[in-house]
């Protein structure tokens, strides 16, 4: 009861005492027939339930009660509430002059807090005369009395809905002047667009005149004309020798080899306007498909081009080295420029076409679950690891170019305990770091095969280790038991430890330095922390509803997260604020994967099928299903397997994915 009593209690406003005008005396008399009555007030009160007493019954000792209170109270003891003497109910009696008292008391508290009209309608119903001339004034007066309520009444409700429609105009007017502004971006833009589209028509014209001027150039007819006397008489000669020697048969030759020169040059080109006619008809389709894409997602690539319109509207655009042999784009800005880029590599593939496979597991492990697939620095050797407590090397180029039903590692390196994590050093090439489930953190040197540093400060389950980009003696990692622990490959102990209060699930490096990092934990928060002062992180970023399972960096400035709420997030980690939010993918309890490169975002899901967003759009691109080998467990399939890896190939469209049941497939997107 005391912690109840002392807990926050809501602040009541204060009444002031009522204070009395200059040279008015207070009134003693009045003051003490205040406190009488509120004394008098407390003596109706039942001692039992301590409200105004109902149907009052008196004691034998001389004590007042509701009738209810003390009839319930004998039912389990035989004495009184107050003064604690032998009582049963044959020993109780109605208190008629109480009753009566608390009538009146009720009446006057009535009296006093009724209104005018109450206390009129209580003299009407008592019998009060009144004549008929009062009763007209009466009349005349409570209509008027009306008539002016209902008018206030009309002009507050006027007032409202102007107030209303005043707050609706200067809201259109606003959404007006936007929509205004945003036309004339897009009628600027067109106009660029359209001068632009011209200049490479007339491009193309310049070059196509070059081409026909080269194939008017006599010394190019000549050696066009040879090759064709020598495809020509090459193809007819053999047939003719069959016939034999004869007089005539070089005539024959002549008128032949002749014909067989024009009907060579006329097949030539009707293969060519055939050729051509082909890959226009392939352009056509292939601009046709890329014009549904663009209308399936209309509404996130027109948010897309708002945004960008909006944020770069007086930016001209500066074009970068590669585009120094483009035409020059007159009129073009910053954010046209931009959201270009984004449409072209939206539209640009609409598939995930398989080019290799391989099974990961073996004959003598069971357990075939990849929990981590990543490129080393040149992206020639790739490193697998998972449940089967080993780490095994594959070479790129052999898995893609020499189909094989078992691809063998180029390395492979047991480990104590079952992996969760793998990280290759992007400096030095034959360096990997993993973290398992006792919460060893290994540096290995691939080319050995042997352990170069373990570190086993963590009390529980280390679920994540990352690199360094920048400072390559450096590694992060972070683990179950609350923890992110900094290392240094040139020392035994950790360099740094953060304690913070969820699991640790992910950390990861930020490309551009080696003092910031990502972690993602139990909480569902991420928090960007710089490492040069742990006390509190730079900001907490939140959004996701569950665990935050993975964090990766697309750029210095951009973040990705996943989480098991199904849902992955883009993060401006410059500005400290949400980008966008990605959906299409299910994930609610397992490690799925995620990866991400320059424009896209890959993750894996429970369904069994990997899924690719552009960093642009919160919808996917395009996603691919994991086929079972075993088509008697097709229909099981999706509740049984996922997806637990995913990894892009630096600069490229190509990702390894792996999945719970130890398949590992080479994917690249495509048209």
């Amino acid at each position: 009861m005391d912690e109840v009593s002392n807990g926050a209690i809501v602040p009541a406003v204060k009444k002031e005492p009522a204070m009395s005008l200059p040279g008015t005396p207070m009134d003693p008399d009045a003051d003490m027939a205040a406190a009488g009555v509120s004394q008098l007030d407390k003596d109706f009160l039942c001692p039992i339930c301590m409200q105004t007493i109902k149907d009052a019954f008196l004691t034998a000792c001389g004590h007042s009660f509701c009738y209810m209170c003390i009839i319930t109270h004998l039912r389990n003891k035989s004495d009184c509430p107050c003064c604690a003497q032998y009582l049963t109910t044959k020993q109780l009696f109605p208190n008629f002059l109480l009753d009566k008292l608390l009538k009146k008391t009720c009446a006057r508290q009535i009296s006093k807090t009724a209104s005018p009209v109450e206390h009129f309608r209580q003299e009407l119903q008592q019998g009060c005369e009144v004549s008929v001339k009062e009763l007209d004034v009466l009349l005349a007066l409570l209509l008027e009395k009306k008539r002016k309520m209902e008018q206030e009444e009309a002009e507050r409700n006027m007032q409202i809905l102007l107030d209303f429609l005043s707050c609706l105009r200067k809201q259109k007017l606003e959404e007006l002047n936007e929509v205004q502004t945003d036309l004339q971006f897009i009628k600027e833009d067109i106009s660029s667009v359209e001068r632009h589209r011209m200049d490479l028509y007339r491009a193309r014209d310049r070059y196509s005149m070059k081409l026909r001027t080269l194939g008017d150039d006599p010394w190019v007819r000549k050696a066009r004309l040879s090759s064709i006397d020598k495809n020509s008489s090459g193809s007819i000669s053999n047939p003719l020798s069959l016939r034999g020697g004869m007089s005539s048969g070089n005539l024959q030759i002549k008128k032949v080899d002749g014909w067989g020169q024009v009907n060579s040059a006329g097949l030539q080109r009707k293969d060519a306007v055939s050729g051509s006619d082909s890959q226009l008809i392939n352009q056509s389709g292939l601009a046709i498909v890329r014009k549904k894409r663009v209308h399936a997602q209309f509404n996130d690539l027109q948010e897309c081009y708002l945004q960008k319109r909006r944020q770069l509207a007086n930016q001209p655009y500066n074009p970068q080295e590669r585009d120094k042999n483009v035409l020059q784009r007159e009129g073009y800005t910053a954010g046209l420029a931009n959201f270009q880029s984004v449409l072209s590599t939206f539209t640009r593939y609409s598939r995930l076409r398989v080019i290799a496979e391989l099974r990961h597991g073996d004959l003598f492990h069971s357990a075939n679950i990849v929990s981590s697939i990543e490129f080393d620095r040149d992206d020639e050797l790739f490193a697998t690891a998972g449940v089967s407590r080993r780490i095994k090397v594959f070479d790129f180029s052999s898995v893609v170019n020499q189909p094989a039903d078992l691809h063998c590692p180029v390395v492979e390196m047991p480990t104590r305990s079952k992996l969760s994590c793998l990280s290759w050093n992007k400096f030095v090439k034959n360096q990997i770091a993993s973290s398992d489930y006792e919460g060893i953190v290994t540096v290995w040197d691939v080319n050995t095969r042997q352990s170069v540093m373990e570190y086993e400060e963590h009390e529980k389950r280390a679920w994540s280790v990352d690199f360094s980009r920048t400072e390559p003696s450096r590694l992060v990692s972070g683990s179950d038991d609350c923890k992110v622990k900094v290392w240094c490959t040139k020392q035994e102990a950790s360099a740094l430890n953060i304690d913070m209060k969820a699991n640790i699930c992910c950390v990861k490096y930020n490309p551009g330095s080696s003092h910031h990092i990502a972690v993602g934990s139990a909480d569902h928060h991420i928090h960007y922390y710089d490492l040069r002062n742990i006390s509190q992180p730079l900001h907490v970023f939140s959004g996701h509803q569950k665990t935050v399972s993975y964090v990766k960096f697309l750029s210095n400035n951009e973040l990705a997260s996943a989480s098991t709420d199904s849902t992955l997030r883009l993060w401006d980690v410059k500005e400290n604020m949400p980008a966008r939010t990605f959906r299409g993918h299910t994930n609610e309890k397992n490690f799925v994967g995620l990866s991400v490169n320059s424009e896209y975002i890959a993750c894996g899901s429970e369904t069994n099928e990997v899924f690719v967003y552009h960093k642009e759009i919160s919808k996917p691109v395009t996603w691919h299903r994991f086929g079972s080998p075993d088509v008697d467990d097709a229909e099981d399939e999706a509740g049984s397997y996922f997806i637990s890896a995913v990894c892009w190939k630096s600069d490229s469209p190509t990702m390894l994915t792996a999945n719970s049941q130890g398949t590992i497939k080479v994917l690249v997107l495509a048209a």
